[in-house]
């Protein structure tokens, strides 16, 4: 019964020794096999692995996923002096698990060096360019892209060879001022826009001069050439008409006469029109015997 006993306790410890002995490493983790505290060995495949039972051999897991670091926002000085607040964050992970473990240790040691990396790379890059490089009524002026690359080039390239972090991105969520200098601030920025919206307006009034005065100009250039127009068609006009006119008046002058006297008469004559004539006057002969006389009086003078 004794002998049972002890096998039991033996096949017991053993069981323990092959599960301590026997581990899987997931895909989204690192995993380092340590010796007395000692890294030996890191495995960065998924699978299932062997290793020394405890505690000859521990396993640390590190997550090899994409993690954001999100630090607390900051105050920076710009070149020209200007004090402002940015609240930024990083897209980080574990590039080097070896370099990871011996320098930082866990996610939490990896984020208190990033935040001195971060902090210190942003303010050397904004301290180099004005603020309106962040803040700026103009598209033109404003360089964050580029800053932001900037930033994390310097920062991935620190993290990589002192932790064994890739940094993949730099990017500021917010920005803001200090509450002493906000209000400073925004009159300065109104100010600009006041002043870029006088430039606007003055620009668009001295393009409506130019182009009412374009306008005026070409108004009078095209009366100028119709009223031109319309004198060589009048001059034309009359030049036929004359030329009827003596064409007629030579083949009949007698008659020719007597229309133009009926035209006068025409428009000298209406209802309203009161006149005294003699009683051998050729237009009270017409009105009171009619145009039958016209015509007499007319083939007799013919």
């Amino acid at each position: 019964m004794k002998r049972v006993f002890i096998l039991l306790i033996l096949l017991l410890v053993l069981a323990l020794a092959l599960g301590s002995a026997m581990f899987s490493v997931d895909e989204s983790e690192h995993a380092i096999i340590t010796q007395f505290g000692e890294p030996i060995h890191v495995i960065k495949e998924a699978g299932l692995y062997w290793k020394k039972p405890t505690p000859l051999q521990t396993v640390t897991f590190l997550n090899k996923r994409l993690m954001v670091y999100d630090p607390s926002p900051v105050e920076l000085l710009t070149l020209d002096k200007k004090n402002i607040l940015i609240d930024s964050f990083m897209l980080w992970k574990i590039d080097d698990p070896l370099l990871f473990l011996k320098s930082v240790k866990d996610p939490q040691g990896a984020e208190s060096r990033l935040s001195d990396i971060l902090s210190s790379q942003m303010g050397a890059v904004l301290g180099k360019h004005p603020l309106s490089s962040l803040l700026s009524v103009l598209p033109g002026e404003m360089k964050v892209e580029a800053l932001m690359k900037e930033v994390t080039q310097e920062c991935a390239r620190l993290a990589k060879r002192d932790y064994g972090i890739t940094v993949i991105d730099v990017r500021i969520k917010r920005q803001n001022f200090p509450s002493q200098n906000k209000q400073s601030v925004f009159e300065r920025m109104q100010a600009e826009r006041m002043r870029i919206a006088k430039k606007f307006r003055s620009e668009g009034e001295e393009e409506a001069l130019k182009i009412q005065a374009n306008t005026d100009r070409e108004r009078r250039r095209i009366l100028s050439e119709a009223y031109k127009e319309a004198q060589i068609i009048r001059g034309e006009g009359d030049a036929k008409s004359t030329a009827i006119y003596a064409k007629a008046f030579g083949q009949d002058p007698q008659f020719y006469k007597f229309l133009r006297t009926l035209e006068a008469y025409q428009k000298i004559l209406n209802e309203k029109t009161t006149i005294v004539l003699p009683s051998d006057s050729k237009l009270l002969r017409l009105l009171n015997d009619g145009p039958d006389s016209s015509s007499q009086s007319l083939s007799g003078s013919h």
